[in-house]
């Protein structure tokens, strides 16, 4: 069996909220200790040697943004873990939340030293209150013991982390929209320019990143970018952190190495679908993201090799389709999604996702028509290019891929 690695997950279940000086003899806090002796420069430097990526989906050079942060001149600056997770198939920031959650606080203070932040924040996803008040609790240790506050570990250096929850809604997992939500307004996504590193929390320049971002970037200080890149198969470098369920004989979150094939992904880390056949497809990113068929099972699990099959790592989710799933009413379940949570700000992606949600369920009932089917591309791509966030230019995703990969099979849905 293929083994899955213990980086990012080093820590997992190996203390409790109290027992911080336990975290901190596993080694919990050196990279902190190492930034804090290095400086911001050193810190940069070894992100990029890592070539780590943010992990919430975009997939930015984590670096890069850093190093814009920490070039702007403002006073007040704000780092900020976006915590609310609400891509379906993805509960590997829940995971990292509740096992190691140290973790998450020193990979932010990390983060808040580096780029010359004052605060961080925490928002996390309003289903995930248990993990608030134990994010709360932990916040409150690391302050008593001076790894937060005035003056940590004995520098010049003070920095404070407040947790917030929202509403519950999907679209907050973008940066503005989110941020909306923190200022008490409706959680909509902003038009761009100004975009958050310029002006964002409270009007000030602020640095979003996901919960595996920050908890890669307190794993890389403590190890070392060396270490953290030589966990890659087939000359792809580190790890990734992964939510595998679906018709999967052993759901759950497994670190994995990038360069790992899906087809080992599905077979010796999830023991194979249900039926024990080889599956007809998965959804790798969330249900943003395009299907992969069983004939590219061979792929590499990597940003380089994915993007060069149009593919995505985007959340680290992976949705498993056995042979029993129609894909037709995989899609409703998309759309059905995509047309709940559109906020309904613009009319692209207000409309769009409930058009396209009716033609898919006319689809799954046999009774669409050949007109609707190719009204379809005509939707999407309009909600692609006129969209004002990434929910309407992404929820048209699975079902352009699926019509790349699976058409035969659409049209068997189709009435004339």
């Amino acid at each position: 069996m293929t083994k899955t690695c213990s980086m990012i997950s080093e820590y997992f279940d190996k203390y409790s909220i109290k027992e911080i000086d336990k975290y901190m003899e596993m080694g919990g806090f050196s990279g902190l200790k190492k930034t804090l002796d290095k400086g911001p420069d050193f810190v940069i430097e070894e992100l990029k040697a890592s070539e780590l990526r943010g992990r919430g989906g975009a997939a930015y050079p984590a670096y890069k943004k850093w190093t814009a942060a920490k070039a702007r001149p403002e006073e007040v600056k704000y780092v900020l873990v976006n915590a609310d997770e609400g891509e379906p198939g993805t509960f590997k920031d829940r995971d990292l939340l509740a096992r190691d959650p140290y973790k998450i606080i020193e990979g932010l203070t990390i983060a808040g030293y580096t780029v010359g932040a004052c605060e961080g924040y925490i928002y996390i996803r309003e289903e995930y209150d248990d993990i608030r008040r134990q994010i709360i609790e932990a916040i409150a240790i690391a302050k008593d013991n001076n790894l937060l506050g005035n003056n940590i570990l004995g520098t010049e250096f003070s920095f404070n982390i407040k947790a917030y929850t929202g509403a519950g809604a999907y679209v907050c997992g973008e940066n503005t929209a989110l941020i909306e939500s923190m200022h008490g307004n409706v959680g909509r996504p902003r038009v761009k320019r100004p975009r958050v590193g310029e002006r964002g929390l409270f009007g000030k320049p602020t640095m979003v990143n996901n919960v595996e971002t920050y908890a890669c970037a307190a794993t890389i200080m403590n190890h070392g970018s060396d270490a953290y890149s030589s966990v890659g198969l087939n000359g792809h470098k580190g790890s990734k952190m992964i939510s595998l369920c679906g018709n999967i004989m052993r759901p759950g979150v497994y670190e994995v190495p990038f360069g790992i094939t899906v087809k080992e992904i599905i077979e010796e880390i999830g023991g194979g679908t249900r039926d024990l056949s080889l599956g007809k497809f998965i959804q790798s990113g969330g249900a943003s993201c395009p299907l992969i068929p069983y004939t590219h099972f061979d792929t590499e699990y990597g940003y380089h090799t994915f993007d060069d099959n149009g593919f995505s790592i985007g959340s680290g989710s992976i949705v498993v389709a056995n042979g029993n799933v129609r894909v037709v009413d995989y899609l409703s379940a998309v759309t059905s999604f995509f047309e709940h949570e559109s906020c309904g700000k613009c009319t692209p992606c207000r409309e769009g996702t409930k058009r396209i949600h009716e033609i898919i369920d006319d689809m799954c009932a046999g009774s669409a028509s050949m007109a609707q089917y190719q009204r379809i591309n005509k939707i999407s791509h309009t909600m692609i290019k006129t969209s004002l966030c990434g929910l309407g230019q992404t929820a048209p995703t699975a079902i352009l891929s699926a019509m790349k990969h699976f058409e035969p099979e659409l049209l068997e849905s189709i009435e004339d």
